[in-house]
């Protein structure tokens, strides 16, 4: 049982509710200094002794201006000096609660931001991020990471405070903006302040020399000026995203599994995409033959932008749909042949490359280095552009050769030339793999609408970074929402795994167990655990978290 706190510091409360409380407490203490002083002046000047009940009812009527009962007149200038100091106490309270309580609640009257935080220790103090703050911070309260922003916009501060999230309002270059945020208990700070970066590292570390500093960048030539600044680690969401874009289609060539975690045992786990041509698509899940035919487990699937575990097995495969699976290396090779369009691509190994910016010059690197012909589309001339034009029109697609290509990457900054982008190569091609960036986490569902077989979003592939350089879990990908834990079947002894209730009370699914002599990709559900073995768990972000809160397992016994 936990312990009651001993105090009013040690409950979990921010500033201003900490001063709302001891506000009311101050109140009551008054009506009752005042009662006690009633009811003797009452006996001792007045001479009519009363029950200190009597008083309090007076004294409350009084201080809030309703009546005076039937205690008035008073005969003794004693008590009506006291009764006249009561009333003007009272309206001094009402217009302090007016203004410190009634107003901020129901008005849009200005409120001190720093007064919302809860205590902080052991939290990540977080620098004008920019990629769509609130994805960043779900990810952190999904973690249990605890956190505090900076923001300089004092609108967008005040907004995601009022949404609950942990903000105050203040310039990151600024020591005293980090005092504010508790830089002194913190763990590390995140910086994304753009320009302003390595004013910001600077800031930190004259603050506070041992805290961990990562920086984020768009500019991936100024890693090395960061880390001479004082950051620790410094991260490119933009450039990974399309690294990780140009994976996908190097795969597609025959270039291997990308995105595999190994479980151990000759056991990985992977998502492999379905593409648009290939023979899976139109099969029902239980009709698909996989299993049969690669030896792969199909564990889970997204389905139509949502994620399946275990997969319907009536569900339609259907073109972007993104089977999670597990198995042997050699069996998930063979799948990621299976679920390859039925047409041959190895006479087309070109990748178009719409956008030669901070996604496009990464793809480009990885299918050079992979051996794969590219073409690049860019309304700017320079070194690395093959086609000057605009890669929403089919004119400019089909310079650059859409129309005999394999792949193309779609790494435009703006989200609604990406999406006409998308629109404009189906049009022509209906069969050829189309990868997608989009900067905005919205537009994830309306790229696949549009006809992307693949689609990263800047935001989610920062906010994985992020919580990756934290936590060091292990995801799929940046931009995945699957996440795999390790975890002790403790609480589970004496119980079949179909009996367990972890599916059905969380929506975590058990895809391996490890006995301590063998690790077991086949789950067999009426086994009977002993306790003493290890489970290997996946699920989304929020799946995790309610298993861990409901079985009471810590982060730290976590893989």
């Amino acid at each position: 049982m936990t312990p009651m706190p001993g105090r009013l510091e040690d409950i979990d409360l921010s500033r201003r509710n900490r001063l709302v409380v001891y506000y009311v407490l101050a109140i009551v203490g008054v009506v009752l200094l005042y009662t006690l002083l009633y009811n003797a002046g009452m006996r001792v000047f007045e001479g009519r002794p009363q029950s200190v009940f009597r008083s309090f009812q007076t004294v409350t009527e009084t201080m809030t201006t309703t009546g005076y009962g039937a205690d008035s007149p008073w005969a003794t200038p004693v008590m009506n000096g006291f009764v006249v100091f009561m009333q003007l106490s009272g309206i001094a309270i009402g217009f302090f609660t007016l203004r410190l309580i009634i107003i901020p609640l129901f008005s849009e009257a200005e409120v001190n931001l720093d007064s919302r935080l809860t205590p902080k220790s052991d939290h990540v103090v977080i620098c004008e991020y920019r990629r769509d703050s609130a994805v960043l911070l779900d990810e952190l309260g999904e973690l249990g990471v605890d956190y505090v922003l900076i923001s300089s916009d004092k609108e967008e501060a005040r907004s995601l405070s009022d949404a609950g999230y942990s903000v105050i309002h203040g310039s990151p270059q600024e020591a005293e903006s980090f005092r504010r945020a508790g830089i002194d208990t913190a763990r590390a700070v995140i910086t994304d302040a753009g320009d302003a970066n390595v004013n910001t590292i600077l800031t930190v570390r004259s603050v506070r020399g041992d805290v961990e500093v990562v920086a984020l960048t768009d500019d991936s030539d100024l890693e090395d000026v960061l880390l001479d600044a004082g950051a620790d680690s410094v991260l490119s969401p933009r450039a990974v995203l399309g690294r990780r874009l140009a994976e996908k289609a190097v795969a597609s060539f025959g270039g291997g599994l990308r995105d595999t975690i190994e479980l151990g045992a000759d056991i990985e786990v992977t998502e492999i995409p379905v593409h648009y041509d290939s023979q899976l698509v139109g099969t029902r899940v239980r009709d698909s033959g996989i299993r049969e035919r690669t030896g792969a487990n199909i564990i889970g699937a997204w389905v139509d932008g949502e994620l399946q575990l275990p997969p319907d097995p009536d569900a339609v495969i259907r073109p972007n749909t993104v089977l999670l699976v597990s198995g042997g290396h050699s069996s998930l090779e063979e799948l990621s042949e299976f679920t390859r369009p039925a047409r041959s691509l190895r006479g087309h190994e070109r990748v178009v490359v719409a956008g030669h910016g901070e996604v496009g010059r990464p793809a480009l690197a990885v299918l050079e280095a992979a051996g794969i012909e590219t073409v690049t589309i860019d309304t700017r001339d320079g070194e690395g552009v093959d086609v000057v034009g605009d890669a929403r029109t089919k004119r400019t697609l089909r310079e650059a050769g859409i129309e005999d290509a394999g792949a193309v990457i779609v790494g435009l900054p703006d989200d609604s030339a990406a999406l006409l982008t998308t629109v404009t190569v189906r049009s022509l091609r209906s069969d050829i793999e189309t990868l997608v960036r989009v900067s905005d986490t919205d537009a994830t569902a309306k790229a696949l609408s549009a006809g992307a077989d693949y689609v990263l979003s800047v935001p989610q592939v920062s906010a994985r970074m992020v919580a990756g350089e934290l936590r060091g879990e292990d995801v799929l990908a940046p931009a995945s929402q699957i996440r795999l834990i390790r975890v002790p079947a403790t609480p589970f002894a004496g119980s079949t795994i179909a009996s367990s209730g972890i599916y059905e009370t969380t929506g975590c699914r058990v895809v391996a167990v490890d006995d301590g002599d063998s690790l077991s990709a086949t789950v067999d559900p009426q086994r009977e655990l002993t306790g003493d073995e290890q489970l290997v768990l996946v699920g989304t972000d929020e799946a995790v978290q309610q298993f861990e809160k409901r079985f009471e397992v810590s982060r730290e016994e976590s893989a």
